[in-house]
Parts: structure tokens; C-alpha cells; sequence
């Protein structure tokens, strides 16, 4: 589905950007277009022992490792619903590609949308108002908040820095696995 949102007033040209719209719990977000690769239906994950909780594991892109990041647990909703995601909501499940700092996926309850807005719908948020200024804009579309997400600002360089050396341990499992030439 998208949609258009915000007609332009008569004679006045204004910048528009296009967003994806998905919820994680209960929180609508967005990131920009331009800013993610693409959507994806959920794979099948190859998890080992010891990755973080947030790691839901990797998939295999064209023979590269892609970690896939449970959003639920990035922003910290886990607590919010303790209860498991049942059958139906799974299915529903996406995973949002961005290559930004590094490639990694992003696991989203469900893409909801992709619309058109004006850039100037786009309400700026401090950094000091959001962990290392994930969130860089608040839209209200048709009356719901969307948090319009930075990805270069999802992980902390801490979390930058595992996520990197953990791909490469995945990229040597692939590896291990090939066949030989």
C-alpha cells in the first residue's frame, strides 16, 4: 500500500521524502527510503550459542553473513507484552535491510506502509531527547505518532563494534561450509 500524504498547496513547490512505515510492539516508525536497501519476508536464522540476545541470528545474502537485529529488543519493548508472540504474528514478520553504518537487519513486527510526506510534516528531535539520536523525527500521520528512525544512530559504537566481529566469525562459518572449487 502507499499513499500520499499532505496534498501541496497551490503554487508552492515543497520537498517531499518517502518513508517506510512498521511497527515494532505497539510503536509505529519509519525510516527514510532512501536510507534502507529493502524489505525481506523472515528467512530462516542460523543462531549459534553465545550471540547476544538482540542477535536473532544471520542469513546468508549472495554469500554474505547479515546479522538480523530483533527491534523489540534494540528499543528496549521486550518488558512492555511479556507474553510470546503468538503463530499469526510471526508470519507477519519483515526484516528492514540497511547497509548504514554496516549491513544488518532489522526485525519489525510487521511493515505497515510506505507514503509520501512533506519534509516539512518532519518534526525534528534533539539528540539529548533520544539514545544516541536514533529517533530523528516525529511525523503525526493521521493522528499517530511515527518515530522516524536514524539507522547510522541504532547502535551505539560499542554495539558497532560486536556486531562487526561477530559477522565476520558468521562469514567464517560460511566460509567453512563452501565447497571446494
Amino acid at each position: 500500500m502507499r499513499r500520499s500524504v499532505a496534498p501541496m498547496e497551490l503554487g508552492v513547490e515543497q520537498e517531499a521524502t518517502d518513508i517506510v512505515i512498521f511497527r515494532v510492539r505497539n510503536v509505529d516508525c519509519a525510516f527514510r527510503r532512501a536510507e534502507i536497501r529493502e524489505v525481506l519476508p523472515l528467512p530462516r536464522l542460523s543462531r549459534w550459542p553465545g550471540l547476544p540476545a538482540v542477535v536473532q541470528g544471520f542469513f546468508n545474502l549472495g554469500g554474505r553473513a547479515v546479522p538480523v537485529l530483533d527491534a523489540e529488543l534494540l528499543f528496549g519493548l521486550d518488558d512492555e507484552i511479556l507474553e510470546e508472540r503468538d503463530a499469526e504474528a510471526v508470519i507477519y514478520q519483515h526484516l528492514i535491510l540497511v547497509d548504514v553504518p554496516s549491513t544488518f537487519a532489522l526485525l519489525v513486527d510487521r511493515v505497515m506502509d510506505l507514503a509520501t510526506v512533506q519534509t516539512t510534516q518532519l518534526m525534528p528531535v534533539r539528540d539529548r531527547h533520544t539514545l544516541n539520536g536514533c529517533v530523528g523525527a516525529e511525523l503525526d500521520l493521521d493522528g499517530e505518532l511515527i518515530h522516524v528512525l536514524e539507522p547510522r544512530h541504532l547502535l551505539l559504537a560499542e554495539e558497532q563494534a560486536v556486531m562487526a566481529d561477530l559477522t565476520r566469525q558468521a562469514e567464517q562459518r560460511l566460509k567453512a561450509w563452501e565447497a571446494p572449487a
